[in-house]
């Protein structure tokens, strides 16, 4: 294994330097994906607990995600001069500091405090990200990253099936569904009491998460983590690219970008929205926590599909396209299908199981618009990929969006703002990664 401080290409790396690199990053996007996906539980309880309105529930998804378009290019600077280990160590350390502010937070039940740490926790995602993706893009075949991304979609995926249930188990209980139905009828003393108590469940399992993220910082910098070099250019890419002087000279990438703004979007509405949607149906908390984990469950089939089928039998390209096109005709199930069934053991309107199905359309999208966005971009692969996860932003507002409409119209009409998102995705996986030069 290469030492710590030597920059290598990944080529030269052995199969088991390889190996072993991509069982280190998929213990991140497991990280990733537990931290992340446990919003979707996060959402309805702080909306019980601190009386929210639906859009102020929201604000968990975008003071979350804002940090990624606020930390994704200063995450690239600060991994060109810090190297990954340590740019990623001080990744884990800001989402420790984020989860150890809950703490405050919950003893005063103020929820301005509870979105400054998931802010900080956001922070922390947002240098890991920008370390992560690129690196595992390049660390092998070209023809094979989506491949690759794939298995470290699993890894953040299966975090994010056990993140929402782990969390309900540690902070719900089987009286709370006696207690939220009595919520309304209490004085505002004894009310104000059963709510603090309720949101100071979350000071134990989120100061232990703090501690775990620290230890992991000091980990990950010890690890046998190669520092690969992002920026190497074959003598042909190196002539392509030599009049280049900005990111904003390669349109492939910049619409890439705008394809994972919506394409984020559209995957954390799918699993976001989905409990309280269930619950428009009747369905209470404790039952509807499971339907978060129904589309990660499918989006980690779709994920094994991908490492099964590319390149062999299917080209990535197309994966993406056949995903992107599903998206649109799921979405338009979830508006206009309607009838109960009782399915899985839930007696629902046949309208979520296209949520649902939601997270099949989305396994494949990350991992095809990623390799084709950062296509030819030699020496400006890591700042182009901090401006992919500048993108993720789109889980920051999205939500907002869907909210916004949901209190406006109803829950079922808000999953209208999908329609143009996977439109534009189609666009991308036809056409948008094709175009090298801007043409107004």
């Amino acid at each position: 294994m290469k030492t710590a401080s030597q920059v290598v290409d990944a080529s030269s790396l052995s199969k088991r330097d390889t190996v072993i690199s991509i069982l280190i990053i998929g213990v991140l996007f497991f990280i990733f994906g537990f931290v992340s996906w446990v919003n979707a539980i996060l959402i309805p309880y702080f909306k019980i607990a601190c009386e929210l309105t639906s859009f102020q529930s929201y604000l968990v998804a975008f003071a979350f995600y804002i940090s990624y378009f606020i930390m994704s290019v200063p995450a690239a600077y600060l991994l060109k001069a810090a190297g990954f280990k340590k740019g990623m160590m001080i990744g884990f350390w800001s989402m420790a500091l984020g989860a150890f502010i809950f703490v405050p937070a919950a003893y005063s039940r103020t929820y301005e405090v509870f979105l400054l740490g998931l802010f900080m926790i956001g922070v922390g995602l947002a240098i890991l990200q920008t370390a992560a993706n690129p690196y595992i893009t390049i660390l092998g075949p070209k023809e094979r990253a989506a491949q690759r991304i794939s298995i470290m979609g699993i890894c953040n995926k299966a975090a994010g099936i056990l993140a929402p249930l782990l969390f309900a188990a540690v902070i719900l209980r089987p009286t709370d569904t006696d207690l939220f139905a009595q919520l309304s009828s209490m004085g505002e003393t004894e009310r104000g009491a059963a709510l603090d108590e309720l949101i100071r469940r979350v000071i134990v399992p989120y100061a232990t998460v703090g501690t775990v993220l620290f230890i992991l910082g000091i980990l990950v910098f010890y690890s046998p983590l190669p520092e690969l070099n992002t920026e190497q250019e074959s003598p042909e890419l190196a002539l392509a690219n030599a009049g280049k002087n900005s990111i904003f000279k390669f349109p492939h990438l910049i619409l890439g970008a705008v394809a994972i703004f919506l394409h984020v979007g559209t995957q954390v509405i799918a699993i976001d929205t989905i409990i309280a949607y269930a619950g428009s149906m009747g369905i209470g908390l404790l039952e509807a926590k499971v339907f978060p984990s129904y589309t990660l469950f499918l989006t980690i089939c779709g994920y094994l599909l991908g490492i099964v089928l590319i390149p062999k039998v299917i080209r990535q390209v197309n994966a993406l396209r056949i995903c992107t096109l599903l998206g649109t005709v799921f979405t338009l199930l979830i508006i206009f299908a309607s009838g109960r069934v009782n399915f899985m053991g839930h007696d629902a309107d046949i309208s979520i199981w296209f949520v649902v199905m939601l997270g099949l359309a989305n396994s494949l999208v990350w991992a095809g618009i990623w390799p084709l966005a950062l296509d030819e971009l030699g020496r400006f692969t890591k700042l182009g990929a901090s401006i992919l996860i500048m993108g993720l932003c789109g889980n920051a507002l999205m939500p907002l969006l869907y909210g916004y409409f949901a209190d406006l119209y109803s829950l079922r009409d808000a999953y209208w703002v999908l329609i143009p998102c996977y439109l534009y995705l189609v666009y991308y996986a036809f056409y948008g990664h094709l175009v090298r030069r801007w043409s107004f």
